[in-house]
């Protein structure tokens, strides 16, 4: 959840053929969706270093971008399934199964979840002189103007474009939108007074909250986030909750055996000191210890994809 997450790091052993050198057997690549820099991106190199020294083979991690994190997606899903190619993802891609209409892999088949890696919640935030000073006084600015007002977001499939969905259909009325080619330009445009809202990950919106560059008003996870001094949208009496969580994957069928060591790597990189310090500093939080699991998380990626979809529908926002 929000706030600092009690995580166990449970070794595995590793069976007796593993333990012979069967996997893995050459390098691993774990591709990340999205652009260098952003969160996705931070998350995966602390994880590919953690289990690299784990399986003493180099892990490798390459952005691979497009259309909406489906493009690493969909070649992790092709990819052989011996976990040599592993996919990081965030929330967006439970969204995806409904936000595409046709997509050339399988979300449920294609991929074999491995587990949570992290939490991280959504803060809504707006330009400095916006005419609200709490999250009841932001969602009623956004009901009185609508599509008066510009909300930025990286485009479909971001999770802040996920967020800023939820965020509209809480208010029950919908703003003019602005794609930005990541979060990185929509908070130099609202810094600069020219993009009114949005629904940032806390990780990009908390350095410009903290100097009053832009203004934070509610975090969309059900506790307060150490380090940011914000309430909760629960406490603004808003109904949205939502956490831009990370998870692991393999193509699907890679062997039992193989997922156990992948689980076994996983594991060790969140035990890591200077993982944990990084995901502190930016506002980061480490999964509960049955989180890191492969069957648990297919079970949450389930759900997930069944509590967004009637909302994305509701909203008619589909890729082409």
């Amino acid at each position: 959840m929000t706030t600092r997450r009690a995580f166990l790091a449970l070794p595995l052993l590793a069976s007796p053929a593993l333990a012979q050198g069967g996997f893995p057997s050459r390098p691993i690549s774990i591709l990340i969706p999205f652009a260098a820099g952003g969160p996705t991106d931070m998350i995966a190199r602390l994880m590919a270093e953690g289990m690299q020294r784990e399986l003493s083979q180099p892990v490798a991690a390459e952005n691979v971008t497009g259309a909406g994190g489906t493009i690493a997606a969909a070649r992790v899903a092709q990819a052989r399934p011996d976990g040599h190619t592993l996919l990081i993802h965030h929330i967006g891609l439970a969204s995806a199964a409904t936000l595409y209409r046709q997509l050339p892999f399988s979300i449920t088949q294609g991929l074999a979840p491995l587990g949570l890696v992290s939490h991280t919640g959504m803060v809504l935030v707006a330009r400095p002189d916006f005419p609200a000073n709490d999250t009841a006084g932001f969602i009623r600015v956004l009901q009185e103007r609508g599509e008066a007002l510009n909300l930025g977001h990286s485009g479909l499939g971001g999770s802040n474009q996920l967020c800023a969905m939820l965020m509209q259909h809480a208010a029950g009325k919908g703003a003019t939108q602005i794609v930005f080619r990541g979060s990185a330009p929509a908070m130099t445009e609202m810094m600069a007074g020219r993009l009114d809202i949005s629904c940032e990950q806390a990780t990009v919106a908390a350095p410009f909250i903290r100097d009053g560059r832009i203004k934070g008003f509610a975090v969309t996870l059900p506790e307060r986030v150490p380090g940011l001094d914000l309430p909760t949208t629960r406490e603004g009496n808003v109904d949205l909750t939502m956490s831009a969580w990370h998870g692991l994957y393999a193509t699907g069928g890679t062997p039992p055996e193989v997922v156990a060591r992948l689980s076994q790597a996983m594991r060790a990189a969140l035990g890591e000191e200077r993982l944990r310090a990084r995901y502190a500093e930016t506002l980061t939080s480490l999964p509960k210890a049955e989180e890191v699991d492969g069957a648990f998380h297919a079970r949450f990626l389930s759900s997930e994809i069944t509590r967004l979809r009637p909302l994305i529908l509701a909203a008619g926002q589909f890729a082409d």
